[in-house]
C-alpha cells in the first residue's frame, strides 16, 4: 500500500486545506515513486501558492523520471523568483547539457544584475541562491563553470551589501531555513539601518 497521502490525489481540494497543506508540507521523498509524482507536477501548475510551487520544486528536483524533463522546463520558465528558478534547473540539470544551462544562465545573470539595481537590499533571495541546497550542490555536482560564474555574481552583490543585511539566516543542504540571529534581533537591525536615511 503506498504512503502517499490520499489528499494529494484530490483534484477537488482547495490548495488552502489545512489538511492537504499539512501532508504536502510534511510529505517524505521516499514516498515518491513514478506513480505519483504527476499529482506533485499538476498541483504546482495548478496552485498559485508560492510556497507550494517552491515545496514542490525541491521535492521533486532530485528525481530523474524522463516526464519530469518537460516539468522542469516549464517551472524554468513559470518562476520570477531566481531561487525557485534555481530549483528549477537544479531538476533540469539531470536531463541537459552544459551548454543549454550555459544559455539559460547568461539571461539569469542579467536579471540577477538588474535586482542590484532595483533591489539594492536583497539579502533574502541572495541568501537562498548561496544555500547548500541551491547554487553550491549545482558546483559541487556538475563543476560547470557557468554555475561558478552564477555563484560568483552572487556573492558579489551580496558582499557589496551593508553588513546589516548579512548573516541573519541560511539554508541548509535539504532547504531547510536555519536561523542565524532571532527574528527581533534581525528586525532591529534593519530598522536602525532604515533610520539613518
Amino acid at each position: 500500500m503506498s504512503k502517499f497521502p490520499a489528499i494529494l490525489t484530490d483534484e477537488k481540494i482547495k490548495d488552502s486545506n489545512k489538511d492537504f497543506r499539512n501532508s504536502l508540507f510534511s510529505l517524505d521523498k521516499k514516498f515518491i515513486d513514478k506513480d505519483n509524482y504527476l499529482h506533485l507536477t499538476r498541483i504546482y501548475f495548478t496552485t498559485k501558492q508560492l510556497d507550494i510551487r517552491n515545496k514542490i520544486l525541491r521535492l521533486l528536483y532530485d528525481f530523474d523520471f524522463p516526464e519530469l524533463k518537460i516539468f522542469f522546463d516549464g517551472a524554468y520558465k513559470k518562476e520570477r523568483y531566481l531561487d525557485m528558478k534555481i530549483y528549477a534547473l537544479r531538476g533540469l540539470s539531470l536531463f541537459v547539457r552544459e551548454k543549454e544551462i550555459e544559455k539559460l544562465l547568461l539571461k539569469f545573470n542579467l536579471t540577477l544584475l538588474k535586482r542590484q539595481e532595483t533591489t539594492p537590499y536583497n539579502y533574502q533571495e541572495y541568501e537562498l541562491l548561496r544555500g547548500q541546497n541551491s547554487l553550491p550542490y549545482l558546483i559541487e555536482k556538475y563543476n560547470y563553470n557557468c554555475f561558478k560564474e552564477t555563484l560568483n555574481q552572487v556573492n558579489k552583490q551580496y558582499n557589496a551589501m551593508p553588513d546589516t543585511f548579512k548573516g541573519h539566516f541560511t539554508i541548509d543542504k535539504n532547504g531547510e531555513f536555519l536561523s542565524l540571529r532571532s527574528p527581533e534581533e534581525s528586525s532591529k537591525m534593519i530598522k536602525e539601518f532604515f533610520k539613518q536615511f
